[in-house]
Parts: structure tokens; sequence; C-alpha cells
């Protein structure tokens, strides 16, 4: 009977070492398959975010291209009107001295051109040979 105690035992012993290798396999098959599908998930969610972020990127760099480009242009355009500014600036301070700053008031330079249009006018009626009565 010793003996068929020990085969029994043995025999029971190997069968629960088959049913704990059993579910241990059942288990880390379950969790792998588990652990499988949220790297695919993982890995399909990285690859959107990179193409998403790919995209942004690339038109974020064409937005730079572009506004840099219309920088150019800009700084162009007011390095051009700059010196149409300073030209005119120039211009106005030569006929500052001749025009605004002659010394003489609006009412004297009026009553000078009319007194020269009368002398003119007194001219021009003696050429013609008429009478300056």
């Amino acid at each position: 009977m010793g003996m068929g105690g020990e085969a029994g035992g043995v025999v029971g012993m190997l069968e629960v070492i088959e049913s704990d290798f059993a579910r241990l396999e059942a288990e880390t098959k379950a969790s792998e398959a588990s652990a499988q599908k949220e790297y695919d998930m993982f890995m399909t969610d990285s690859k959107v975010d990179k193409e998403a972020k790919t995209t942004d990127t690339e038109h974020k760099t064409a937005k730079k291209q572009d506004e840099e480009q219309a920088l150019t242009v800009t700084q162009a355009d007011l390095e051009g009107t700059q010196k149409e500014l300073d030209a005119a600036l120039a211009y106005f301070d030569k006929l500052k001295p001749s025009c605004v700053d002659a010394g003489v008031s609006y009412d004297d330079r009026v009553s000078r051109r009319k007194e020269e249009i009368e002398s003119l006018q007194e001219a021009l009626k003696i050429l013609n040979g008429e009478d300056l009565a």
C-alpha cells in the first residue's frame, strides 16, 4: 500500500503541476494577447500622431517661409518709401526759405503782387499806344 500511496501521490502531484501549468499558460497567453493589443493600439496612435505632427510641421514651415518672404518685400517697400520721404524732406528744406521763411507777411506779398500786376498792365497799355490818363 505504501507504494500505491506514493504512486497516487506522485500522479496526484503531477496532475496538480499539470493543472497549475495549464492555468499559468492560459494566463500568460491572455496577458501576452492583452499586451500585444495595447502595443498595437499604441503603435497605431503613435503613427497617427506622428503623421499629424509631420503635417503640422510642414504647414508651419511653409507659413514661416511665406511670412519671411512677405517681411522681405515689406522691408524693401519700407526702404523705398523712406528714400522717397528723405528726398521729399530734402526738397522741402530747399523750398522752405523761399516759401515760408521769406520774412514777408502774406498781406505784404499780396500788396506787392497787386502793385506788380498794375505796373505790368500800365506797361502793356504803353506798348499798345494807349493813353495813360
